[in-house]
């Protein structure tokens, strides 16, 4: 048995990957999103060679292949790129056995609790407020996470005094019973850092997401020291050497790989372990409700050091609509897990037709 196709359906948004393999076996992943049209093309030039005419079963092998035979080019698009060839074995793998990855990995769950996440930080504390008030009410929402300061801002915030505002606003809303969250997105320095925390703190808040820029270990380390509030991060990471150096040095309370970024459940799930030797929490990242969610659902219906939320996105985003089915929606705070073999879903056949297309085929 050896892998003889991998063709890729892309717009710049996502990337869909279907390999096949000449016994008539086949499975579907997806790359990294945001530029996905780009990863595609890396995925042809830069990976499919390592991949084709390897034996599908051999994923730990076939996902160190890609990365370590791409020495000169660390490590975005690389890891993007290889998520889809990571995802569609792990699919392939599933309906061999007519199982779901979640049961292969071992999970008996049928849904996880989730989080809403807010991705604005254009909307007023009041307004923020409010809607997650009515998200509770209509979808069960009982964890939300907010956004404070600006996207890699250098201490400032949207504008003079947001932050200390909807942290109070938020919590008053939704009241004391809701488990709350905030996001910094590479922010501050470690004085504001820990200004923040304590606001955070002082508002029942249970965990502060990237508060300084990821690449500053040090800033991070000396902010979780200095506060009680977990500190949360790593969706950025792509290396894993990196990884080790974040829990050894516990910058982070809370270890947040994106599955796709950092090069697909393979790779994810060494990092998850890597957190569980350390007794830290593993809650990915996953800031869209492409594939993604749905391989990030599997692994945490299965992991043992799973944090007690999903990231699950309130941004209502248009090219996310009808890419799969079963639809991803929250019930009484949960999401199930889709159930069938392999991630379960089916990938919908109009709009592979209209992507942009390439394949690369064994031999050719």
């Amino acid at each position: 048995m050896k892998v003889t196709s991998i063709e890729t359906f892309a717009t710049q948004n996502v990337c869909f990957v279907r390999i096949k393999t000449d016994d008539g076996q086949e499975g579907i992943g997806q790359t990294a999103w945001s530029n996905a049209d780009i990863t595609a093309l890396v995925l042809h030039r830069q990976i499919a060679h390592h991949v084709l005419g390897a034996n599908p079963e051999d994923i730990d092998s076939i996902v160190d292949r890609c990365i370590e035979g791409n020495l000169k080019f660390p490590w975005s698009y690389v890891c993007r790129a290889t998520a889809g060839i990571d995802t569609a074995l792990w699919d392939m793998r599933g309906k061999r056995e007519n199982k779901s990855v979640c049961e292969m990995l071992g999970g008996k769950k049928k849904a996880v609790a989730v989080y809403g996440s807010s991705m604005s930080r254009e909307i007023t504390p009041e307004d923020e407020g409010e809607r997650l008030k009515r998200l509770m009410d209509s979808h069960g929402y009982s964890a939300f996470k907010i956004r404070l300061g600006k996207t890699v801002g250098h201490d400032q915030d949207m504008w003079p005094g947001r932050t200390e505002e909807i942290i109070p606003t938020v919590r008053k809303a939704v009241g004391d019973s809701v488990s709350m969250h905030a996001d910094a997105n590479s922010c501050y320095t470690p004085k504001r850092a820990i200004e923040v925390g304590r606001i955070l703190e002082d508002n029942g808040y249970m965990h502060y997401e990237e508060p300084c820029p990821y690449w500053a270990l040090e800033w991070t380390a000396e902010t979780a020291g200095a506060l009680d509030i977990p500190v949360a991060g790593g969706e950025q990471d792509v290396d894993l050497a990196q990884f080790r150096r974040m829990i050894k040095m516990n910058a982070v309370d809370i270890v947040q790989p994106d599955l796709c970024y950092v090069g697909g459940l393979t790779r994810v799930l060494r990092v998850a372990k890597m957190a569980e030797e350390a007794g830290k929490t593993c809650t990915p990242h996953v800031a869209q409700k492409s594939l993604l969610t749905v391989f990030s659902l599997h692994m945490l219906g299965a992991i043992a050091n799973a944090g007690p939320y999903m990231e699950f996105s309130i941004k209502k985003v248009e090219w996310v609509n009808g890419l799969f089915e079963p639809a991803l929606e929250a019930k009484d705070g949960e999401v199930p897990i889709p159930q069938g073999p392999g991630w379960g879903v089916r990938l919908n056949q109009e709009w592979l037709e209209k992507a942009e297309y390439a394949k690369s085929e064994l031999g050719a």
